[in-house]
């Protein structure tokens, strides 16, 4: 009997750990695209001010 519950437990473990995992890729490909725009435009308001000062 000792077998069989670890072997639940194990399951039920590795179970929950696919459902935090599928969670969080949903997550972030719901944000991906909005936080790839955001941090390209954070990068050009850090760039263009230093390019345009050199030139």
């Amino acid at each position: 009997m000792a077998a069989i519950d670890a072997m639940m437990n194990d399951v039920k473990y590795k179970g929950q750990i696919l459902a935090r995992t599928n969670k969080l890729e949903s997550g972030i490909m719901d944000s991906g695209i909005i936080g790839l725009a955001i941090g390209l435009a954070f990068a050009l308001i850090l760039v263009v001010p230093v390019l345009l000062w050199v030139i």
